[in-house]
């Protein structure tokens, strides 16, 4: 069996056998992509231009908008070239700046609705200090600290994965390089190291998700002494977007990685990772524009009526 030393390329799963087939997802990826695209770049674009949105919440809103389109970027492009030119594989190099890409973007956007969270108790809960707590600076900080430790998880989950002998083949069960299916073609007791790894982000994970639950505790009380249902309608209305990203964020990361492995097939395996590194950057942009009033009129400013009309 082959060592990592000698392994040059991967291969990837397939969606199908047939030219059709694989004609006929090429298409849907390229439509899901194309949404991603238009969606975040249009968020980016507004919260940018419109000096009424320079405000933390939309600051924190834009940064997720890059890591959505980082993130789909990093699989279904190159899923697509695959699909369109019949071949599945992957070089080695090419499979580790995948690896890297992906973790780094999906670590940012976790860490960012973490921070978000913070964002929404603080504006709600401590709206007087809602200033001094969350000035630009602080803002800034808060962001960089979230690519920052994105980074540096990133360069430390590659860095242990690749350093693993191979000797299981080539072959990975998933569309794109993950660090799980490259565990399983190690033939060392070593990626035990990276397991543990994995254990400790997890903990870390699940620390900013009991952060992110208690913080949405204190905001529903504080919301629901709110004596003005216009009142809680509008803190409801910037809440509960967030809500329900990190919602499908979490519980897509979560099934993917810690379901049990009775219920584990390949197909099972496509569909979940699918839903955890292709929807939600899809869908964001939809669900945060759906009940936001005031970024749904900034949009509707930056793109005037006549641009519809002479379509």
């Amino acid at each position: 069996m082959p060592n990592s030393s000698f392994t040059t390329h991967f291969l990837l799963l397939a969606f199908a056998d047939t030219r059709e087939l694989q004609l006929l997802h090429f298409c849907l990826f390229l439509g899901i992509y194309l949404a991603a695209l238009l969606g975040n770049g249009l968020i980016i674009t507004t919260v940018a231009c419109d000096h009424c949105l320079h405000t933390p919440m939309y600051f924190f809103l834009l940064n997720l908008s890059l890591l959505d389109l980082g993130s789909i970027s990093t699989t279904l492009p190159k899923s697509m070239a695959s699909f369109l030119w019949d071949t599945m594989t992957i070089s080695y190099a090419g499979c580790a700046a995948q690896v890297f890409l992906f973790a780094f973007f999906m670590g940012g956007e976790y860490s960012l609705l973490t921070i978000m969270a913070y964002d929404r108790y603080v504006a709600i809960c401590k709206p007087l200090h809602y200033g001094t707590l969350l000035g630009s600076r602080a803002c800034v900080h808060m962001a960089a600290a979230a690519w920052g430790s994105a980074f540096l998880n990133a360069l430390l989950h590659t860095a242990n994965t690749f350093s693993l002998p191979l000797c299981q083949g080539n072959a990975l069960g998933q569309f794109f390089c993950e660090i799980p299916q490259i565990l399983k073609l190690s033939c060392s007791r070593s990626y035990l190291r990276e397991v543990g790894i994995i254990v400790f982000s997890l903990c870390l994970g699940f620390g900013c998700f009991v952060f992110i639950v208690l913080s949405y505790v204190q905001i529903f009380r504080a919301v629901l002494r709110i004596p003005s249902e216009q009142g809680q309608h509008k803190a409801f209305s910037t809440c509960l977007p967030h809500l329900a990203v990190v919602s499908l964020f979490l519980s897509t990361v979560v099934f993917a990685h810690l379901k049990p492995p009775s219920i584990s097939s390949p197909s099972l395996d496509l569909v979940v990772a699918l839903l955890y590194s292709v929807v939600p950057p899809a869908v964001n942009p939809l669900i945060y524009s759906l009940r936001n009033q005031e970024l749904k009129e900034a949009i509707g400013k930056l793109i005037p009526q006549s641009f519809f009309q002479e379509w």
